[in-house]
Order: C-alpha cells, then sequence, then structure tokens
C-alpha cells in the first residue's frame, strides 16, 4: 500500500473519533448560548480582517465549537483544528461583545479537548514536552537556555551559523531571527526588597512578577520597573520560587500544565507580604487575573486563587490609579520624542486598561504621543503565534508596520515583551528604524532625568 498524506491521515483520525466533546475541561454550554450571531465581533478581529472568511471570524468559531459539543462535527474534523489554532485569542471580541461571550475559555478549552483527542507526531510531541513540560516549567531551566542564547549571539557563533544557511535547512531561521537579544544580566527572583529612597509618602509593598521573557529578554524593563514604582513611594519585593505565569500553556490547550504553575505561583506570592502584584508583560497580567477562572474546579485552591487574582495590577493601571488621584510623582524630566502606542490585546482586551498607559505618557513633558490606526489590532505576537503560523503573523505584522510608519512617529511605545519583538521584527522587514520601548521604560528615564 502507498503512504497516505497527513491530510488523508487527519481525516481518517477524524472519521473514526467519537463526536462531542468529552472529560474535564469543555466549552462551557452557557457560554456558547450567550453568543447572538450579530456580528460585531467581526472588524475586530484580525484574522477576519485579512481573509473575510467567516470561519476564520470569532462567530464563525463559535458556530464550529457549537457543531462540536452538539455531535455534529468531530473535535479531531481538520477544519475545526485549523480554526481553533488560526485564532490569535486575542480577546478583541469579548471586549466588542454586547452579550458578555467570554470567548477565551471557548478557544482554551476547545484546545485542550483537540490536544486530548487527536494523536500529534511523535517529533511535535517531543517539541511540546520540552517546551511546557521543561523549559517552562522551571524558571532555572529557562534561565539556562537564555545564557546559551546570549553565548549564541555573543561570542560570534551567530555570525558562522547565518554563513553556513543550516538555519534555512532545518527550518530555524525565522525561529532564531525573532530571539531577542540576551542582555548582560537577568534578574533572578530571590525575595529581595527594594526600597524607595524617594521623599515620596510610602504606598506599601508591592510583589514584582518578574516573568520569563521579562527577567531574560527584557531584565532592563523589570529594573526600571522597580525603580519607578520606588520612585512613586512602593516597596518592591520580587519573590523567590515564582514561576512562570502558565499563559503559554493555557493558550497551547496544556491546561493541567497551566494549574500546576499557578498553583506554584500563588503560594509564592502569598508568603511575600505584598498588599499587591504587579505585572509588567500584559499577557502575564491577564494570566495572573484569571488563575481564579482556572482552578475554580479545585476544592483546595478556588478561594486562594480569587483572593490571589483579586491583587494583580498591571503596573500602568497601579501607576494610572494614583495619577487619577493626583498622587502620581510628577517630578518627570522632558523628553522631546514623538511616539506612537502598541496596543497590547491582553491589555486592552482581556483586562480593559487603555486609558491609563496613555494617560502616564501624556504626564511626560515633550513627549507627543500620536495615535495610529488600528492600534488594538493584534500585532501577530500572540505568545508563539508568530512561530507557529508565520504567514498570518507576518501579514498582521507587517499590517502594524505600515500603521506604525503613517504616524511618523520617532519610537514605539507597548507593554507586552511579545509585541515588543514582533514589532521589532515587522519594523526590521520594513527596513524601519525605530526603537520599540516599555512604558515604564520612558517613565524610569523620565525620572531619571534621562534621554532615551
Amino acid at each position: 500500500m502507498g503512504a497516505t498524506t497527513g491530510r488523508e491521515d487527519a481525516a481518517a483520525v477524524a472519521e473514526t473519533a467519537p463526536m462531542g466533546f468529552a472529560g474535564p475541561d469543555q466549552p462551557r454550554d452557557d457560554i456558547l448560548q450567550r453568543c447572538i450571531q450579530c456580528g460585531l465581533c467581526l472588524p475586530t478581529c484580525p484574522t477576519y480582517v485579512e481573509t473575510l472568511a467567516e470561519p476564520s471570524s470569532p462567530r464563525g468559531r463559535i458556530a464550529l465549537i457549537s457543531a462540536v459539543a452538539e455531535g455534529r462535527l468531530a473535535v479531531t474534523d481538520p477544519g475545526f483544528i485549523q480554526q481553533m489554532y488560526e485564532c490569535l485569542d486575542c480577546r478583541a471580541c469579548e471586549a466588542a461583545c454586547p452579550s458578555g461571550v467570554v470567548y477565551g475559555q471557548l478557544i482554551e478549552t476547545a484546545r485542550a479537548q483537540v490536544e486530548r483527542a487527536r494523536p500529534r507526531p511523535l517529533r511535535q510531541r517531543g517539541v511540546r514536552g520540552a517546551v511546557f513540560g521543561g523549559l517552562f516549567a522551571d524558571a532555572r531551566r529557562l534561565r539556562a537556555a537564555a545564557s546559551v542564547l546570549r553565548f549564541y549571539q555573543r561570542s560570534g557563533l551567530r555570525a558562522g551559523v547565518r554563513r553556513t544557511r543550516l538555519l534555512e535547512r532545518f527550518g530555524l531561521a525565522e525561529m532564531e531571527r525573532l530571539a531577542p537579544e540576551m542582555p548582560a544580566s537577568f534578574i533572578v527572583p530571590a525575595g529581595e526588597v527594594f526600597t524607595s529612597q524617594t521623599s515620596v509618602p510610602p504606598r506599601g509593598r508591592v510583589a514584582l512578577l518578574a516573568g520569563c521573557v521579562m527577567s531574560t529578554a527584557f531584565a532592563q524593563t523589570d529594573r526600571a520597573t522597580i525603580r519607578v514604582l520606588n520612585a512613586n513611594g512602593y516597596e518592591v519585593v520580587v519573590p523567590a520560587a515564582q514561576q512562570c505565569c502558565g499563559a503559554l500553556d493555557v493558550h497551547a490547550g496544556e491546561l493541567e500544565h497551566g494549574r500546576v504553575l499557578a498553583r506554584r505561583n500563588i503560594a509564592a506570592f502569598e508568603s511575600s507580604g505584598a498588599e499587591l502584584i504587579v505585572a509588567n508583560a500584559a499577557g502575564c497580567g491577564a494570566s495572573l487575573k484569571e488563575y481564579g477562572r482556572l482552578l475554580e474546579d479545585d476544592a483546595d485552591w478556588a478561594e486562594r486563587a480569587c483572593t490571589f487574582s483579586a491583587c494583580v495590577r498591571d503596573v500602568t493601571e497601579l501607576l494610572g490609579a494614583l495619577q487619577r488621584r493626583g498622587q502620581l510623582n510628577a517630578r518627570l524630566s522632558p523628553i522631546p520624542l514623538r511616539v506612537t502606542y502598541q496596543e497590547p490585546c491582553h491589555l486592552a482586551h482581556a483586562q480593559r486598561v487603555t486609558r491609563e498607559p496613555r494617560a502616564l505618557l501624556r504626564a511626560i513633558p515633550r513627549l507627543e504621543l500620536i495615535e495610529m490606526e488600528d492600534s488594538a489590532l493584534c500585532c501577530g505576537s500572540a505568545g508563539v503565534y508568530n512561530l507557529t503560523r508565520p504567514q498570518m503573523a507576518g501579514a498582521l505584522g507587517d499590517r502594524k508596520a505600515r500603521a506604525i510608519l503613517a504616524t511618523g512617529a520617532q519610537a514605539v511605545v507597548t507593554g507586552n515583551p511579545g509585541c515588543a519583538i514582533q514589532v521589532r521584527s515587522s519594523l526590521d522587514r520594513a527596513d524601519a528604524v525605530l526603537p520599540v520601548l516599555h512604558i515604564v521604560d520612558l517613565l524610569d528615564l523620565a525620572y531619571r532625568g534621562r534621554l532615551p
């Protein structure tokens, strides 16, 4: 017999698969029933904007999830799987929905169902196991991998490898190109407490989520976050034993891995003595705020998770609250710069924090904020989406780069490491030399009287 194609194999699995969802982590019927098919989500959905195809919209995907739930479609149907993973899980549809459909719960549990129902090829299982069960399961392993990447980038090895074109041969060129430059040193959470040295009234203790990518590739932004919080009267502790927030696991349908990380983080931060938990990465903050939902069926952790999530704030959310009360430290030096703001999806849509970042930027003297078109449309990063779906991610990234360049801004500001990496890559493809900065990077420079 001749060898079958991958598509034929997938179709065969779909034909023999049981219909409907099964076991834990099913898309909730009460959420599915809230969708009234009004279509208000369509213009906010990045994949629909690119394809103008109904199945590539939130409404279309909800219809597919309903079809599986009702037993009319197999969970392993190739078309169903395609749409569950084409979605960026950006949550823009949630912000636009008049019926309050919690779309993130639907897409993430649908992916969990797919992962349990279909046998992935051995190579894919190995990669996912190494990433979710290995690399992101322990912060020490992640720092070790980041150290290897730093050596590769700084030793001259990168230039030699690129000349051989081995990366193209093994399909690793895009992954290597997207990898951010590693700094000389990382943030290693060890329970250290950073005390405010300013004359601003003390405001209590907050705990910082150092983050995976933030504490390594963007360690300077973590340090800037600590200084900005100190400048506003907060004592900052960076709890030891904290781990990855679990967002990548949850988005990939690996919900149990995400729950393990959530429990470890809750325990680590509970012992910090902090009143609030601060995140400076939009995706991480959104994940922490949803621990209550993630652990709602765990009798031992549900209440602790809800208490934890209620204490989480994005750094711009916390500082923005001070600003609204007239309590923000206003000793900001001028920064004569025109900037535009790339809204991180999980800050704008999942956390609904949109006003505070802009107000903080406008508080910096001589800084001019120029709004770009579709600032809240996903840039195509979406965790590792730009690696798993490079074509769609590239199209969205190019769209974002055009919007940025049309503003005439001298720099791009954002609040999420994935956005920063994706925007930088998209601007590079457009041969545009613009710095990409985190909001707290600019605030830190203004507080210290330095120019970017």
